[in-house]
């Protein structure tokens, strides 16, 4: 029967066999729990020994045609990847659960966001963005398809205000995420991409050095400010007190004459 098939595998130079079933634990290992049923088949099980393991609780359905193996609980990574493993190849995370992935902005959507080159309906526990992405606009983190941090930057400005946007920049510079296709390049290639206008304001006010931020007690004053509706310093600006003498200032209201340290 198919699901009796062995593979042979050499470990430390002998030849060992190993089961249909090693050979899904070893792929789900390396996909944070998750396979999709084509990779089965690849694996050499037909679709009577897939569903035969179905059966038996050592498959279980995470979408249509993708599966945790071994146990039901699947991890945020797993999800991830199990979303995109749902939509096709080409299918990447994108928007909100890209930017968590990075670790840009936390969401509590329990509806994973995934982006597809075709028409590709959203489903309950998917939520579904159309567009052609280049290749310098996806890559890999974790081993899960996802848009690369400018791009997701892009894509946030789209369905966040202004301010969450301009947090999330802030984190991923905080946090060192690299990229190398600048919000400016992405901007002149996607010029009239919804968000795009508020996202050249937010570049445009950290050109005259509004934020650059430091440290996570920096962070954490300006989400206090803007909790409390007051206006945003510079941050680390460079200050003038006297004719030889230049300071940094942790926050500077340069109108108002006032410094925070």
């Amino acid at each position: 029967m198919a699901d009796e098939v062995e593979v042979d595998v050499a470990i430390r130079g002998k030849p060992r066999p190993r089961s249909i079933d090693g050979e899904i634990a070893a792929l789900a290992g390396r996909q944070h729990g998750v396979v999709a049923r084509r990779q089965i088949a690849a694996l050499g099980a037909g679709p009577g020994a897939i569903d035969r393991r179905l059966e038996r609780g050592r498959l279980h359905v995470v979408h249509r045609g993708v599966y945790a193996v071994g146990h039901r609980a699947v991890s945020r990574e797993g999800r991830w990847i199990a979303a995109v493993f749902a939509m096709g190849p080409e299918a990447v995370v994108s928007h909100r659960s890209a930017a968590a992935l990075w670790g840009i902005r936390r969401t509590a959507r329990a509806r994973i966001e995934v982006t597809v080159p075709g028409r590709r309906a959203s489903r309950p526990t998917l939520e579904v963005h159309h567009g052609k992405l280049a290749a310098d606009e996806v890559t890999t983190e974790r081993g899960i398809p996802v848009t690369a941090p400018n791009r997701t930057l892009l894509d946030l400005a789209a369905v966040l205000d202004a301010r969450q946007v301009e947090r999330a920049i802030n984190e991923a510079e905080f946090l060192r995420v690299t990229d190398p296709t600048s919000l400016d390049v992405l901007l002149k290639r996607h010029p009239r991409r919804r968000g795009a206008h508020a996202l050249r304001r937010i570049l445009a006010a950290q050109a005259i050095g509004a934020t650059i931020i430091r440290s996570e007690l920096e962070r954490r004053f300006l989400q206090f400010l803007d909790e409390a509706g007051l206006p945003r310093p510079e941050v680390n600006a460079s200050l003038q007190i006297a004719t030889d003498r230049w300071i940094e200032a942790d926050f500077l209201w340069r109108p108002q004459h006032l410094t925070a340290e």
